[in-house]
């Protein structure tokens, strides 16, 4: 699998190349077992899009604990009907990215022999502070063109909750952002209706 880098750069020697570039991306198969033999280390944050590892950005005290209580939260109100998965990868098609949050179909092998897949997933989650532009602009586009049924963002810059529906090959075709005041609800349990404000930190 290859790519072309269209933008010129120069040699140590400041000699310019003006030809393109061939990228070697690397698919799923490849970087579990490179997971596996230990080239990735255990201890190195990073995940796979779109065939490229990129490094993952270090998770501040806010983000932890954000991330910690919406876990709990989705534990608390939807119990066995679903596998709550914190920063856990998921497998894409070429991607394996690795959300803040994922709601995941329950199994009986409880995901011991692979990663979740799109039919697997109830919800992606995501949540951004420096990140906001890729969450919002990157990886909402791959979960959407994966067909994974709702994404969301916790905006902590905002002190809001971004809902992404519909979605298609090339994005996500509705959006609703809410406030902590508000409600909302999750496409795979429409009858369960979550506060914004058990989500967000308080302001």
């Amino acid at each position: 699998m290859t790519t072309v880098l269209e933008q010129p750069t120069t040699t140590g020697a400041g000699t310019r190349l003006d030809q393109p570039m061939e990228l070697r991306l690397f698919t799923v198969e490849e970087y579990d077992r490179m997971i596996e033999a230990g080239i990735l280390g255990a201890d190195e944050r990073v995940e796979l899009l779109e065939g490229r590892i990129i490094k993952m950005s270090p998770k501040g005290i806010l983000h932890a604990a954000v991330n910690d209580h919406a876990g709990e939260c989705f534990r608390k109100r939807l119990s066995n009907r679903v596998i709550v998965r914190i920063q856990n990868p998921i497998r894409l098609d070429t991607s394996e990215p690795e959300p803040d949050l994922v709601l995941a179909m329950p199994q009986e092998k409880r995901y011991f022999d692979h990663h979740p897949i799109p039919a697997d997933i109830l919800l992606v989650m995501e949540i951004a502070d420096n990140s906001v532009s890729i969450d919002r602009n990157y990886k909402s586009r791959l979960s959407a063109a994966a067909g994974i049924i709702q994404y969301c963002i916790i905006n902590l810059q905002t002190h809001e909750l971004e809902d992404y529906r519909d979605p298609g090959p090339d994005g996500y075709r509705s959006k609703h952002t809410f406030r902590a005041e508000q409600t909302f609800s999750l496409v795979a349990f429409p009858e369960t209706v979550i506060d914004v404000s058990e989500l967000l930190p308080p302001a």
